[in-house]
């Protein structure tokens, strides 16, 4: 009986950590530095050149009041596009096609490892809200 109760303890442990993409998070956080430039995440994230990523997961493109976006992002949002883990995969492949006139200086991230890495790190550092 001991052992069904630690058992079941367990999986329900294990059923409340979240769910993240395929990737590694640890090594998404290594990726995430080249955007470290020009973006924040986690807490006490603020805008910088582009807009801090904390909520990214869900909000809508051009979506944070406090960033002054182009033109493209926001007609993209007003277009109803939602960043969910797949929409940022599409984007950060290839930001320029993905959006046209967007003003995202990066031409795109081509691994599909490490694109899988860095979108685990976004969705599990951007569900901390910024301060």
């Amino acid at each position: 009986m001991r052992k069904r109760m630690i058992i079941t303890a367990a999986m329900l442990a294990a059923s409340a950590i979240p769910a993240f993409s395929e990737g590694d998070v640890t090594k998404g956080e290594a990726a995430f530095k080249r955007c470290s430039a020009c973006h924040a995440i986690g807490e006490g994230a603020k805008n910088k050149v582009g807009s801090q990523l904390n909520g990214i997961i869900g909000r809508t493109a051009g979506g944070d009041p406090d960033y002054n976006y182009s033109n493209a992002m926001k007609k993209a949002g007003e277009e109803g596009l939602v960043w969910t883990p797949e929409e940022l995969r599409d984007f950060l492949s290839a930001p320029k096609k993905k959006i046209p006139g967007n003003k995202m200086a990066l031409a795109g991230i081509s691994k599909p490892e490490e694109l899988d890495n860095l979108i685990a790190y976004i969705e599990s550092a951007s569900s901390k809200p910024a301060e």
